[in-house]
């Protein structure tokens, strides 16, 4: 066995291999981060092994409804959690995947993708998700410069604007009556038909600044420096057009990062990971938080907050079992 240290660690904050943990984070972003800080706090050996530290912070552009910390950015959040972590000397293994978890008679077996192993006596899933993408030209050069993929973060960003919502689902008719206080038009642009809710489409029938556009379809987006147009295609008809617009919200759907878990949990349809009050799984000693998990809103504080009580919980566990 070895150890793993960061070269942006100090020497206390070596990864020690051969040691059994009581409380493994899986994954980096608010959920993860927040969970190390309570389970250091509360005694417990506390370890984090991540691809990267901040999660959907990363893809985040500015946040104002994070309490306390008004008019940050993602990446400014990303720091401070992360420092925050750094001050307790918590171990953190970066730049690795988790490839599966085992039971072992009530401890985990964690395989990470160097071919090194861990063991914990309680995890903490919390590898989040990732928007679903349109997969159109134009989608990653002007991502976070006019197409967001969160409304609820992101409209007030788009004051006095007209913006595009892309979808048919229940998100997209959220976003674009969350966009409506703020924008002063929104279009939502489904390439089918509407398959959200009833009393969610008759709010958005009756608001005078929501506009939609059925069998259409987005082909690519266009711009200088930030988002100025769409390339959209008539299905009906199949004619192309310039659609002018100073924001794309893409809302079709989120992918739980679920796979190296999904033969080991239980998942729901969406696939992600079924969690109760107390942010556990199907699995005795197994917690989960976050983007990854069956609650609808993909929020960073209420991911933060989610974190805490996995690891509040995780305690009082290892405590019933007399460890």
């Amino acid at each position: 066995m070895f150890n793993f240290t960061l070269e942006t660690q100090n020497k206390q904050n070596e990864f020690n291999m051969d040691i059994t943990y009581d409380f493994l984070v899986i994954g980096g972003g608010p959920a993860g981060l927040n969970a190390s800080l309570y389970a250091h706090r509360l005694g417990m050996t506390t370890g984090i092994v991540t691809y990267d530290i901040g999660g959907q912070l990363l893809n985040t552009n500015e946040v104002d409804n994070y309490l306390g910390l008004p008019n940050d950015s993602g990446s400014g959040l990303k720091e401070k959690f992360f420092n925050h972590i750094q001050a307790f000397e918590i171990p953190l293994l970066e730049g690795i995947y988790v490839q599966s978890v085992i039971n072992n008679n009530g401890i985990f077996d964690v395989y990470l993708s160097n071919e090194a192993q861990l063991k914990a006596k309680t995890i903490l899933l919390s590898t989040g998700s990732l928007p679903k993408k349109l997969g159109i030209p134009g989608e990653d050069v002007f991502d976070a410069k006019g197409i967001s993929y969160c409304a609820i973060c992101d409209a007030p960003f788009y004051k006095d604007k007209h913006v595009v919502v892309a979808g048919g689902g229940n998100s997209a008719i959220e976003s674009a009556l969350d966009l409506a206080k703020w924008a002063k038009k929104v279009t939502v642009i489904q390439r089918s038909k509407f398959r959200a809710d009833g009393i969610l489409l008759k709010q958005m029938y009756a608001n005078d600044k929501i506009e939609y556009l059925l069998e259409t379809q987005i082909l690519e987006v266009h711009g200088t420096s930030s988002v100025e147009g769409l390339t959209i295609l008539d299905k009906q008809t199949k004619q192309k057009r310039l659609f002018k617009t100073e924001g794309l919200f893409v809302a079709i759907g989120m992918n739980p990062n679920t796979g190296f878990i999904k033969d080991f949990i239980v998942l729901n349809d969406y696939q992600e990971v079924i969690v109760n009050e107390k942010q556990e799984t199907s699995i005795k000693g197994i917690y989960a938080a976050g983007d990854m998990v069956n609650q609808p809103h993909k929020q960073i504080i209420i991911s933060a907050a989610e974190g805490a009580k996995a690891a509040i919980n995780a305690n009082h566990y290892l405590k019933l079992k007399g460890e």
